[in-house]
């Protein structure tokens, strides 16, 4: 059996998003938005749309899903898949709260960095 490493980082409070808001980690490789439903589920996935560049951190948050701010294209926030006849995809990225902390993966994102 092979071992699953993973190193996770502590990105803030859980409270420094506000229900159904989101906030922008950036890296060097591009931005990704931390969301928080309004039911305190978090996922983080790619900042930007594939249709139009949108920054999905400005979009609206409902449900477990977010709408694109530039041309409402709605991304399930826990697959990246678009719903509905939009065509696209988001990479995600695994986050979890501790102790009212945001922690994300960095193996993950250490993957993105490398492609």
């Amino acid at each position: 059996m092979t071992a699953i490493l993973t190193d996770w980082m502590d990105i803030g409070p859980l409270d420094a998003i506000a229900p159904r808001g989101a906030r922008v980690i950036r890296t060097s490789e591009g931005c990704i938005a931390v969301f928080r439903t309004a039911s305190d589920e978090v996922f983080a996935v790619d900042d930007r749309c594939p249709h139009k560049g949108g920054p999905l951190s400005d979009g609206i948050v409902h449900g477990a899903s977010v709408t694109c701010p530039l041309h409402n294209w709605v991304f399930d926030l826990s697959t990246g898949q678009a719903k509905g006849a939009d065509a696209g995809q988001i990479a995600t990225y695994p986050v979890r709260v501790e102790a009212g902390r945001l922690l994300i993966d960095m193996t993950m994102l250490a993957k993105r960095i490398a492609a």
